[in-house]
């Protein structure tokens, strides 16, 4: 399989981006990431973000887009966003808890997503769901993610948070194997076992390559049955400044081989 670049998710130089977003991308393009996914409601115009993105040669391969924003009355105007950077990845990052509370709920949810996947399917771009840590805790005899996955097309991409699952008890070698081809975009993101018992924050400290991921087993997953297009650092703790945390990542990246 072909090399899979490496972006990096927004959210963790969230302030940074804020303050200065030409700055900021430089810089992460500058450290050598090659895509950028942005994260939240946006805070600034297609028309401002894409000559960035053309100027320092980086690719957007995601927006993590708020639940309310794929809505019926919201979903054009997040196209034509989307369109305008050149982004296919519309990702959910989380749903309001009337939508994960039960089975139910997330049979409910699967549902929505299959419906949301054919009007972004009309338009060239995808959609696709982001964990945390509660997903891999059952509700009524099954685990959140096996049912929202299970009951959705495979179209729609699981984007697995490797930290956020390891957290929450996720098997992430397991995973990758019970969902072969859905692994589009994958996010890495570090995290240690023994720290995260007392603190589910301790565990997110550590960077890429000090901590408990079994990346050998994640690279090879993503490589050759995950149909994994992008890897996605995150660095979410603060146990260094966020450009440095996220340059550190990628030269750990680096030294792995990637």
């Amino acid at each position: 399989m072909a090399r899979v670049p490496i972006a990096l998710e927004l959210y963790s130089v969230r302030n940074e981006l804020a303050e200065d977003l030409r700055g900021t991308l430089k810089a992460v393009a500058d450290m050598g990431y090659e895509g950028v996914e942005f994260a939240g409601p946006p805070k600034h115009t297609a028309e401002e973000i894409k000559p960035l993105l053309d100027e320092f040669g980086l690719t957007c391969c995601g927006w993590h887009t708020p639940f309310n924003l794929v809505q019926d009355d919201t979903l054009a105007e997040t196209i034509a966003l989307n369109r305008g950077i050149g982004n296919r990845f519309v990702i959910v990052p989380g749903l309001p808890a009337e939508c994960t509370g039960s089975r139910e709920n997330w049979l409910k949810t699967a549902e929505f997503f299959n419906g949301l996947a054919d009007k972004l399917a009309a338009e060239g771009m995808v959609t696709g769901y982001h964990n945390h840590h509660t997903e891999f805790t059952e509700i009524d005899g099954e685990q959140p993610w096996d049912t929202f996955f299970g009951n959705t097309k495979k179209e729609i991409v699981m984007q697995l948070d490797l930290g956020n699952a390891l957290s929450g008890g996720g098997d992430c070698v397991a995973i990758l194997e019970k969902y072969p081809g859905r692994a589009t975009t994958v996010h890495l993101k570090p995290y240690t076992v023994e720290p995260g018992k007392e603190d589910r924050r301790a565990g997110f400290r550590p960077i890429i390559g000090e901590d408990d991921i079994p990346w050998d087993d994640i690279f090879r997953l993503c490589e050759t049955t995950g149909g994994t297009e992008w890897y996605i650092v995150e660095y979410e703790s603060d146990a260094y400044p966020p450009l440095e945390a996220v340059e550190r990542c990628l030269k750990k990246l680096k030294e792995m081989g990637k």
